[in-house]
């Protein structure tokens, strides 16, 4: 029987060693082939000085141009409102002009699209939204800026106008923090998240002149308004 184990462990023992070596060996491969894979990678991943310059330079020319796309977006709705505004007489232009801010604003953000990714469409729809609204308180503004000095002497200001923009004011404050929300989520550039921070501002800084001329115009009691105004 001891005789048997011995030519058994005789038998058999090369093929387990040569078992143990092939997997090994196996073993080895795999380490050499990822050591192979990383040094590739890096090599993709280091580059020269002068590439790292080159696209340095790349990305500043970018940039500049960005800006100059986007000042050239503002100046041009700038000049055309402008010159809308020249077009218009009497106490109706000094309505528009008051509001030229506010309209440079939204239709800059129309203008803005296609510059600010996926949000573009959301931001583009608010502005319209905006759009209808100043239309709706140029209307109003105009009626208090035409209101006749005899009548508002009398009875006030035009309570109904006044009503009008308070709604209008509060609606686009709404408008304003979806924007605000937008604004964060941007997968754009510092130079696009800029331009709309600086056309946001522009709406609440109109949102709080509306807001003063909606006081003042309810404040407007007159000789005997105060009779059925609150």
């Amino acid at each position: 029987m001891k005789q048997i184990w011995v030519f058994l462990v005789l038998f058999l023992l090369p093929a387990i060693l040569a078992q143990q070596q092939k997997g090994q060996e196996i073993a080895q491969t795999k380490v050499d082939s990822t050591k192979v894979i990383e040094k590739i990678n890096t090599t993709r991943i280091e580059k020269t000085p002068q590439e790292i310059q080159e696209r340095n330079q790349e990305e500043i020319r970018e940039r500049v141009q960005l800006q100059e796309k986007v000042k050239n977006i503002t100046d041009q709705v700038r000049a055309r409102i402008e010159e809308e505004t020249r077009n218009i007489k009497g106490a109706e232009q000094k309505v528009y002009q008051n509001q030229n801010t506010v309209r440079v604003a939204v239709h800059t953000l129309l203008a803005m699209e296609d510059l600010t990714g996926g949000i573009g469409k959301n931001i583009s729809q608010i502005a319209r939204e905006f759009n209808n609204s100043i239309q709706a308180t140029i209307r109003a503004e105009e009626r208090i800026e035409k209101r006749n000095k005899i009548t508002r002497f009398f009875v006030g200001g035009d309570d109904q106008a006044a009503k009008e923009i308070e709604q209008q004011v509060l609606q686009n404050q709404i408008r304003i923090q979806e924007l605000k929300k937008y604004s964060r989520e941007c997968n754009c550039s510092e130079e696009i998240k800029a331009m709309l921070q600086e056309q946001i501002q522009n709406l609440e800084r109109e949102q709080s002149r509306l807001s003063e001329l909606v006081k003042k115009e309810k404040e407007s009691k007159g000789l005997f308004g105060w009779i059925w105004k609150k």
